[in-house]
């Protein structure tokens, strides 16, 4: 197999890699502050990938409206979620917060299967993105490198968000002391919302994203948040920077997997994570308790 094939299906790799860092970015923040692992997660992505097929394929709003559209309407919904469900949480022990999202995301799923229906959807890719150029040799689409585009972007917006502006301050600490936080006069509650409705937009903005490539169904937010716990554990429990090292290795995994090892590419990713749990159990960029 050529050098040229290999560094091809890297890129692959890295596309898909790009949508699943858009998920895992959400989920690592939300458990980074709020300390609850949100099972829900997988269906915010899912939702935004109905309202982005919507809104698009549907209603014939552009593309780029209605990617702005569906990830500002998750984001809001994200913060009613906050605010009605999750707070009661925090003070209780972890697996509450397992019970109630994994509840959430049956109830998500049949929702949208109530209001879209079983069948699987496919909207057209937008006009300014279609077609290929040639790279190693072989044609590769002009939106999966905007997705990769899109992925850097956002993942160079959220470590400047949190780490050079006044509001990533304060909630790094709020996640590190709430009392203290309280203290000095910052608004917990508020901050906890904005850090929750910030995960669910970073994830619907994925799902939003996925639509002209991958086929929206009601199942795609379990099969979604599978792969976004994985990347959480392999990369470390609240790592940001984890999250997309994590996102990257699962990426080029699958691909390279696909590629050389067809057999037993369902469970490259698993025997990945239970190395890495083996040799270093709090994740590559993890923190220990």
């Amino acid at each position: 197999m050529s050098v040229e094939n290999l560094l091809y299906q890297g890129l692959i790799g890295l596309t898909n890699g790009m949508y699943l860092w858009l998920v895992a970015a959400g989920l690592t923040i939300a458990f980074g502050v709020l300390k609850i692992l949100n099972f829900a997660h997988g269906s915010l992505y899912m939702v935004g990938a109905y309202l982005g097929f919507s809104m698009y394929g549907e209603f014939g709003l552009g593309f780029w409206s209605s990617l702005a559209l569906a990830t500002l309407t998750v984001g809001l919904l994200g913060l009613v979620l906050e605010r009605t469900l999750f707070r009661p949480l925090y003070k209780l022990d972890i697996t509450y917060g397992l019970i109630l999202t994994f509840g959430l995301a049956l109830i998500f799923s049949d929702l949208v299967r109530i209001l879209w229906g079983g069948v699987f959807l496919i909207p057209p890719t937008p006009a300014a993105l279609v077609g290929s150029f040639e790279i190693l040799g072989r044609a590769f689409s002009y939106y999966n490198a905007f997705v990769i585009a899109a992925g850097l972007l956002v993942g160079a917006g959220l470590w400047f968000l949190l780490d050079h502006t006044w509001w990533g301050r304060t909630v790094r600490a709020t996640a590190s002391d709430r009392e203290m936080s309280g203290v000095l006069g910052i608004n917990a509650g508020w901050i906890y919302a904005s850090v929750f409705a910030l995960a669910a937009a970073v994830a619907s903005l994925a799902g939003a994203l996925s639509i002209p490539v991958r086929v929206v169904t009601p199942g795609l937010g379990t099969t979604i948040i599978i792969q976004a716990f994985i990347i959480t554990v392999i990369g470390g429990l609240g790592s940001l920077r984890g999250a997309f090292l994590g996102a990257l290795i699962v990426g080029l995994a699958n691909a390279y997997g696909v590629l050389l090892f067809p057999n037993i590419e369902l469970f490259l990713i698993y025997g990945i994570m239970a190395l890495v749990l083996l040799v270093k159990p709090e994740g590559l960029l993890g923190e220990r308790q």
